[in-house]
């Protein structure tokens, strides 16, 4: 499916953009179309080719139903019930019946954006011309996206094979008019009052069509997407609190020379090296690792710090590679095939994406826990070459930062428990018919988790190093680094001092960290980091 993304006409008025869903080929769909829809809240329109492979798969299917010869997800039961065939008058009950029993998710609600994702990325397959889905019922699918109504997912019922099949099965409801959604302002109420409030018609599901909403690997996709784009930024935020740290540690640069990380050429080591080398660059407070109390060499959370960075970035390479291909396929069960054959297959499994949710949860886990290990640095007098102990004003009298740390080790843990991979485990369903599962959303929603948590430890060396920093007092900083303290101080992070409540500075260095400032604020002396 060609999809691009423009803002013109209507959307433009409304400072909205465009996503249109194009020739029916899967190809053409990127990251940055799932985040606009997703995120940015950008309209979503059906072109007349999608309309077109729409129509002619349907064709394909309503042949299908039209003969006595039963045909999985067409004409006969699902799962493990599969083995009965359905009359022509129940089918419509069918498939309203799937989407009702499968509707069966429970707990907390899952987040607006990733709901929103997951039917994008459901209507993205829908068009691709290999579900037999009608064209009416993507173009309502479309029209729920940009009423800004948004299904009540839960966050228990996907096993991450045959799809996530609950989360999905909420959505189809509410294109139903049944069960219950958000709507653009905020409110949860009954779907089919917030259709009819924005003059959409309930759709009535033919055949296959329950099935093919409900087949796709799309929230755990959306996911890590999403988390795609958070670590992008994170990572680089990590490089720069990182410089920041052995700025404050009077550490060596010299570790981070390029001819160094040339003669072990990981892509993502070289990156981060520069990038920590670009925000060093003009500072006095490097190469004093030989003065008062020399020391041959840095402890390896500073000096090896381009090297876990490096690794976590080459593993995010890999994951995007992965979800780059999984935005290329067309998953569901059965599929149409343009020979016109309907043919069942076990593409809807999750594991191509859960292994590598469950390998950026471990990443995550080591890029905070080196973190963590240069705050603690920074805190002990014994280690930190000449800072006052937890950074206090008055040691004794003051705590200084010290729980300040806590609330970082306690991140950390808890990353840690996050870095167990969901996907090594499997729990047999539907009577030993789906006896192998990936628990991909399982993966997907603790990765969320992990990337909330290194914002906040990220937060708390941030807090800690520009305070390092600032109390090396006759020693000036480097440019980017002066321009990343005036910044985040304007910001309402304070600066050293006697002690005071601590967590709304916290609060405030987490938000310049998660809103992309940190890195504004060095990109504007370095140009753009890598």
């Amino acid at each position: 499916m060609d999809m691009h993304t423009v803002v013109d006409g209507e959307g433009a008025e409304r400072g909205l953009e465009r996503v249109v869903v194009g020739d029916g080929r899967a190809s053409g769909v990127t990251a940055s179309d799932v985040l606009a829809v997703a995120r940015g809240g950008a309209r979503v329109e059906l072109s007349g080719e999608a309309l077109a492979a729409l129509a002619a798969a349907r064709g394909i299917v309503d042949a299908l139903a039209a003969k006595p010869d039963p045909v999985y997800g067409v004409s006969t039961g699902f799962g493990a019930l599969a083995t009965r065939h359905i009359s022509q008058e129940l089918r419509t009950q069918l498939q309203r019946n799937i989407v009702r029993s499968h509707a069966a998710g429970m707990g907390p609600r899952v987040e607006r954006e990733v709901v929103r994702a997951l039917m994008f990325l459901r209507l993205k397959t829908v068009c691709s011309g290999h579900t037999g889905v009608r064209p009416e019922v993507a173009q309502t699918m479309a029209d729920i996206l940009n009423a800004g109504i948004t299904p009540v997912v839960h966050e228990y019922g996907s096993l991450g094979c045959s799809g996530d099949l609950a989360p999905l099965s909420h959505c189809a409801l509410t294109l139903m008019g049944e069960g219950d959604a958000e709507g653009p302002d905020g409110v949860v109420a009954p779907a089919g009052e917030l259709l009819a409030a924005h003059g959409i018609e309930p759709v009535e599901l033919r055949e296959k069509e329950g099935l093919a909403l409900l087949n796709g690997t799309d929230g755990m996709l959306g996911m890590l997407i999403m988390a795609l784009a958070d670590l992008d930024r994170l990572y680089t935020s990590a490089d720069i609190t990182a410089a920041l740290s052995l700025e404050a540690l009077l550490g060596t640069d010299r570790v981070l020379a390029p001819e160094l990380h040339a003669i072990r050429p990981h892509p993502g080591q070289g990156d981060s090296a520069a990038n920590m080398l670009a925000v060093l660059a003009g500072s006095e407070l490097t190469g004093h690792h030989q003065d008062d109390a020399p020391r041959v060499q840095d402890a390896y959370s500073v000096r090896c710090a381009p090297q876990v960075a490096g690794a976590g970035r080459d593993t995010i390479a890999h994951a995007r590679l992965v979800a780059e291909r999984e935005l290329a396929a067309a998953v569901d069960n059965p599929v149409v095939l343009p020979d016109g054959r309907v043919e069942s297959n076990g593409n809807f499994h999750g594991a191509p994406v859960a292994y590598v949710l469950d390998f950026l949860a471990i990443a995550v886990a080591d890029l905070a826990s080196i973190a963590e290990r240069r705050t603690d640095r920074l805190l002990d007098k014994n280690r930190s070459h000449g800072l006052p102990p937890f950074l206090a004003d008055d040691a004794g009298v003051d705590s200084g930062l010290m729980i300040a740390q806590y609330t970082q080790a306690a991140l950390v843990s808890e990353l840690k428990r996050l870095a167990v991979p969901a996907s090594a485990d499997s729990i047999p369903s539907s009577a030993m018919q789906e006896d192998h599962v990936s628990m991909g959303w399982s993966a997907a929603r603790k990765l969320r988790t992990a990337v909330d948590d290194l914002t906040r430890v990220l937060a708390v060396e941030l807090y800690t190093a520009t305070r390092g920093v600032e109390l090396r007092e006759g020693l000036t900083p480097a440019p980017a680094t002066r321009a990343v303290i005036a910044a985040v101080r304007e910001a309402g992070v304070q600066g050293p001092g006697p002690d005071r409540f601590l967590a709304p500075d916290l609060a405030a260095a987490d938000a310049f960290v998660r809103d992309g400032r940190l890195v504004a604020a060095a990109e504007s002396v370095t140009g753009p980091l890598r």
